[in-house]
C-alpha cells in the first residue's frame, strides 16, 4: 500500500525545500522528493543554487576577492605578501565543501521537522480518491500519494542553438565552477548576473576576460545610472564588455573556441578563447514530470501555468519558483514556497513582486529594489532623485572600498519609495532595508529620520534618502 501526504513537494531546491518545512510547521505530513546527487553519488538537495548556482558562485567570488585583494591592495593597509601564489585546487575544494555544508543542513533540516525525503525522480503516475499518485525513480522505486502536490523543480541553463554544453570547452554555470585551470583566454556570452560573476571570478584569478552581450546597452534591467557606472568600473578592472553583439558563428576546434560576430558598429570580429561560458538565461525544468498524463497545462517553453496564488489547473496541484512566471531568483521561489504552504493550510500567504530585489555580486556589488528611472519616465510618472556616494562615507574609507553611490527614487507629491538603486561595498546587504521601507509604502523622509550607526555604510541610504530633499549632510 502506498504511503499517503498532505503534502508532498517535487524537487528541493529553494523552493521546495521551504515549502515543506513550513507545512510541517503548519502541522501537515510531509514528503520531499529530489534527484540531485554529489560526486559520490549521495543525496544533494538544496537545486541550483546550493549546488551550482548562488551558493558556488559566492565561495568563489569570495576566495577570488581574496586573492586580488592580497595581489593588490593589501600593501595599501602596510601588509608586505611575497610570492603570492594561487591554489586553485584547495580554492575549488572549499567551494565543494561549503555546498556540501550546505546540503547537509538541508538534509537536517527535514530529519528536525519530521519532512519524509525520497533521493530521486519524482513524476506523476495517475489518481486517486486520496489524491495525486506520484512514482519516485529511486533505488525502491516507491509510489506515494498526496493530497497536495506542490511542483518545485527548477530550472537549467540555456543552451546556445547548436551548440551543447560539454562542460569543458563550452560551460553552463555548474562548468564555469568547476575550471580545473586558469585559462588565458575566457569568452562570456551574456552580460547578466551569472556572466558578470563568473567572469569577475576568473579574471581576478588571471584570465582575460571577454563578454558578449547581444542587448544594445549594459545591464538594460538595472537603472540607466548604475549601469553606467557599472560599465565604467568593471572596463578599468579589466572585462572587456561588448554590447549590441549578433554572433554569427561558434566552433569549437580542438582545444579552442573561435567566436565570429559583428560587433555594435556592424563590423565583424572574431574572438578565439580556450573556455567558454555559456549564460543566455535559464528554462522551466519540468519535461520529467510526464505532466501529460494528468493534464497538467504546461507552455511551449516548459513554464507551468498558474495563478496568481500558484495554483496549477489541476484541483491541489500548486508550481512554484523557476517553473512558473516571474524573476527567476532563489528569494522570490523560498517566499512562494512559504506562501504556497500557507495558503494550503488555509491561510493567507503574500508575495509583493513589487518588492524583490535584484542583486549582482560582483566587485564593486550591485542592488536594487522597485522602478528605474527609465520605468518611471515610461509610466509617466513624477520624481524626485537622491544620490549619495560612498566616497563621502567614512565607513567605506575605512574599508578602503569607496567606489559607487545610492539613489533614492521618491514620488514628488506624496514623498514614497518607488526605487532604491545601489552599486557599491555591501549593496546586497543595503537593499534590505530599501525593501522593507517600501514593503510598508515608506517615503524617502521616513529613512531620512531613522537613525542609522555611525560609521556604517548604511548611513549612505540615509544620506541619499536626504538628498532627496536636497538636505544631504555630508556631501
Amino acid at each position: 500500500m502506498s504511503k499517503q501526504f498532505d503534502m508532498v513537494v517535487i524537487g528541493a531546491g529553494p523552493a521546495g525545500y521551504i515549502a515543506a518545512i513550513r507545512a510541517s510547521q503548519l502541522g501537515m505530513s510531509v514528503a520531499c522528493i529530489d534527484a540531485w546527487s554529489n560526486n559520490l553519488g549521495e543525496a544533494a538537495p538544496g537545486g541550483t543554487c546550493t549546488n551550482v548556482g548562488c551558493i558556488p558562485s559566492k565561495a568563489l567570488l569570495q576566495s577570488s576577492e581574496h586573492f586580488e585583494q592580497a595581489s593588490k591592495h593589501f600593501k595599501d593597509h602596510g601588509i608586505d605578501v611575497g610570492n603570492l601564489s594561487l591554489n586553485l585546487s584547495k580554492l575549488i575544494s572549499r567551494k565543494e565543501t561549503v555546498v556540501k555544508q550546505n546540503n547537509e543542513g538541508i538534509l537536517y533540516l527535514f530529519k528536525k521537522n519530521n519532512i519524509t525525503f525520497f533521493h530521486g525522480f519524482g513524476s506523476f503516475s495517475g489518481q486517486t480518491e486520496g489524491g495525486w499518485c506520484i512514482k519516485i525513480n529511486d533505488s525502491a522505486n516507491a509510489n506515494i500519494i498526496a493530497k497536495h502536490v506542490v511542483i518545485a523543480t527548477g530550472s537549467s541553463a540555456r543552451e546556445f542553438p547548436g551548440l551543447p554544453f560539454d562542460e569543458k570547452l563550452v560551460l553552463s554555470n555548474d562548468g564555469a565552477l568547476r575550471i580545473n585551470h586558469v585559462p588565458k583566454k575566457l569568452g562570456v556570452i551574456g552580460g547578466g548576473v551569472i556572466g558578470l560573476e563568473m567572469g569577475s571570478v576568473w579574471r581576478r584569478l588571471g584570465s582575460s576576460v571577454t563578454v558578449l552581450e547581444a542587448m544594445p546597452n549594459f545591464l538594460m534591467s538595472a537603472d540607466s545610472q548604475i549601469a553606467k557606472e557599472a560599465m565604467k568600473i568593471f572596463t578599468k578592472q579589466g572585462l572587456d564588455i561588448q554590447v549590441g553583439v549578433n554572433i554569427d558563428s561558434i566552433k569549437v576546434i580542438d582545444d579552442y573556441i573561435t567566436i565570429s560576430y559583428k560587433d555594435n558598429k556592424d563590423e565583424h570580429k572574431e574572438l578565439t578563447v580556450d573556455k567558454l561560458i555559456v549564460s543566455i538565461g535559464r528554462v522551466p525544468y519540468t519535461d520529467k514530470l510526464n505532466s501529460s498524463l494528468v493534464g497538467l497545462k504546461v507552455d511551449d517553453k516548459g513554464f507551468i501555468s498558474v495563478d496568481a496564488d500558484c495554483r496549477t489547473n489541476l484541483p491541489n496541484v500548486w508550481a512554484i519558483g523557476d517553473v512558473v512566471r516571474g524573476p527567476m531568483l532563489a528569494h522570490k521561489a523560498e517566499e512562494e514556497g512559504v506562501a504556497v504552504a500557507e495558503r494550503i493550510a488555509g491561510q493567507h500567504g503574500h508575495v509583493n513582486f513589487d518588492t524583490i530585489p535584484s542583486v549582482i555580486y560582483t566587485s564593486p556589488e550591485i542592488a536594487w529594489v522597485g522602478k528605474n528611472e527609465q520605468q518611471l519616465k515610461q509610466d509617466g510618472r513624477d520624481f524626485r532623485v537622491g544620490t549619495f556616494p560612498f566616497l563621502a562615507n567614512g565607513r567605506a574609507r575605512a574599508l578602503g572600498d569607496t567606489t559607487g553611490f545610492v539613489k533614492v527614487i521618491a514620488d514628488t507629491s506624496t514623498d514614497e519609495v518607488l526605487g532604491v538603486h545601489i552599486i557599491g561595498p555591501m549593496a546586497s546587504e543595503l537593499i534590505s532595508e530599501a525593501v522593507t521601507i517600501m514593503e510598508f509604502r515608506g517615503s524617502s523622509e521616513d529613512i531620512a529620520r531613522i537613525c542609522h550607526a555611525h560609521p556604517t555604510l548604511s548611513e549612505s541610504l540615509k544620506e541619499a534618502a536626504l538628498a532627496v530633499d536636497k538636505r544631504s549632510l555630508n556631501f
